[in-house]
């Protein structure tokens, strides 16, 4: 039961204030692709915590939007132990709709091991 309670996904991993958003929009690095961008906020936490900029120019079905949203989420929960404390925020762009769910995961899978990696470094 362990494992459900550490995939739980609480409000205080979520970023929900505007000037949460702003604060990673203005000081942070980039990890991305075609498809996914990830902003990191420099600010250190004490856990991290993740948010959404998926604008409807991009992805104009509400269902996708949300779709994808929880794909994310998905992912942030299974990689949350190993991941820094640090301020996130997930962008796409039009290309994601032509790529299946496992193709999506993996895309991810690597940006994250490029999160962890960089912020060691640093």
């Amino acid at each position: 039961m362990a494992d459900a309670a550490s995939e739980s996904f609480p409000r205080r991993l979520r970023l929900t204030r505007a000037s949460d958003y702003q604060q990673v929009f203005k000081n942070n690095f980039r990890r991305g692709d075609d498809c996914i961008t990830i902003l990191v906020g420099k600010r250190d936490s004490e856990y991290p915590r993740i948010g959404f900029a998926i604008a409807r120019k991009q992805i104009a079905r509400a269902v996708k939007r949300n779709a994808l949203k929880r794909l994310f989420r998905e992912s942030f929960r299974k990689n949350r132990q190993r991941l820094p404390a640090r301020d996130m925020v997930i962008m796409v762009r039009k290309q994601i709709v032509a790529l299946r769910p496992a193709e999506i995961r993996a895309s991810l899978q690597r940006h994250w091991d490029g999160i962890i990696e960089q912020c060691e470094k640093s």
